[in-house]
């Protein structure tokens, strides 16, 4: 029996339109005030946690970690190079960013609400959690970082980072200190900013929010594989804009 605001639908574990109903009314119900009763199979359960967000939602925190992820690294461009540039992209999304958050959350989900079949669940201690989510983020940032710069440099025959010259290095592309830094903030953001993030995301309407994240993915796709096919056909960067910035730059020759 399914209960949604009163009204009531009776369902029984024989009927084949059992799981279809649960799975539409889930996905359909904005405000998540369905009241399942009886048995559960186990297909409803998965369907169930699976439909937490649902993917205009999951869009829209794509776009939000993709644009975060464009301002962190011309912040990191800012200080180390003193400038700032579009990071091969005509849009300021990279793509990447909100990909690899979205892919956490659904094989681990977040540091204070972990995935009911993950080990973080089997954690009590809420420290623990935050160690075992870092660690895990690490592990997933060296290991993202390793395949993009390969595939980028066989593709496109060029470096599309080098570090090198950072100590701990680990091949070219993923070094132990700069990928502690990207799991830190990830752990950070999964922890304090994902869900209060995805609540306001739910309140929006569900015309616009619909509307609003398929524009988003689409730019940020097609950006995406234009900006790629250009690289991969000019066998060089895709560079649109660079902005110097001259106070930096003046300062670090100073202390220089």
């Amino acid at each position: 029996m399914v209960d949604i605001k009163g009204a009531v639908f009776l369902c029984t574990r024989a009927d084949s339109i059992y799981n279809n109903l649960i799975f539409y009314l889930l996905s359909h119900n904005k405000k998540r005030d369905i009241i399942l009763y009886g048995y559960s199979t186990n297909l409803q359960k998965k369907r169930e946690i699976e439909m937490k967000y649902n993917v205009f939602e999951l869009g829209i925190m794509v776009a939000i970690i993709s644009f975060l992820g464009f301002i962190v690294e011309n912040v990191w461009l800012a200080i180390t190079k003193g400038y700032i540039n579009n990071r091969n992209m005509n849009a300021p999304f990279l793509l990447g960013y909100g990909l690899l958050a979205v892919f956490l959350f659904f094989v681990l989900g977040t540091p204070n609400d972990p995935v009911r079949w993950g080990l973080l669940k089997k954690i009590q201690s809420r420290r623990i959690q935050y160690l075992v989510y870092f660690i895990c983020s690490f592990v997933a940032v060296c290991i993202g970082e390793i395949i993009l710069g390969t595939v980028v440099e066989r593709l496109c025959n060029i470096e599309y980072w080098n570090y090198s010259n950072i100590p701990m290095h680990i091949t070219k592309y993923t070094s132990v200190p700069t990928s502690i830094g990207f799991a830190g903030m990830i752990t950070f953001f999964m922890g304090k900013c994902f869900t209060p993030l995805m609540n306001w995301i739910c309140q929006m309407d569900s015309t616009w929010l619909r509307a609003l994240s398929a524009m988003l993915m689409m730019i940020m796709i097609l950006d995406f594989f234009y900006s790629f096919y250009h690289m991969i056909a000019s066998k060089d960067f895709y560079l649109r804009w660079k902005i110097e910035i001259s106070g930096l730059k003046k300062y670090r020759l100073k202390r220089l």
